[in-house]
């Protein structure tokens, strides 16, 4: 397994990703977005055979948030998820200073946002704070 910046090629995979793994979906103009707006903030875990089999993407908020992750099914329990995480916050921090990140989770998937998403169903509103791992960043540097 690889986790590694996504690169303009691999968005029409990234979508193909999202549509297996998430009911909540975007068009391609909002991967084109968001790999030409942050693209040292979007990763893609692919296989040995470089199959993208995981992926995240940012969104513009003063602090770092997470508008779509997704681990194909074959690849879960593998940790890819939390990798994907990791490298995202970490960039976030490097490259915005960011305080903490956010991410939306369906809330039959596990504070829940009322109607979040466009079919009304309600999402956990999740946090997570960066200062940590910005002090372990900075420690590293030192």
């Amino acid at each position: 397994m690889n986790i590694r910046n996504a690169r303009p090629e691999d968005l029409m995979n990234m979508q193909h990703c999202n549509l297996l793994c998430l009911p909540e979906n975007y068009q391609m103009k909002y991967y084109f977005y968001h790999g030409l707006s942050w693209p040292q903030l979007s990763y893609i875990a692919e296989d040995e055979n470089g199959k993208i089999v995981g992926e995240e993407d940012p969104d513009d908020v003063p602090h770092g948030h997470i508008t779509s992750l997704a681990v194909k099914r074959s690849h879960r329990r593998l940790g890819l998820a939390q990798k994907l995480m990791d490298q995202a916050s970490r960039a976030m921090i490097e490259n915005f200073n960011a305080k903490y990140v956010s991410l939306h989770v369906r809330k039959r998937i596990s504070e829940v946002e009322p109607k979040y998403y466009a079919d009304g169903e309600d999402a956990y509103a999740m946090k997570r704070d960066l200062t940590q791992m910005a002090d372990e960043l900075r420690r590293h540097l030192e």
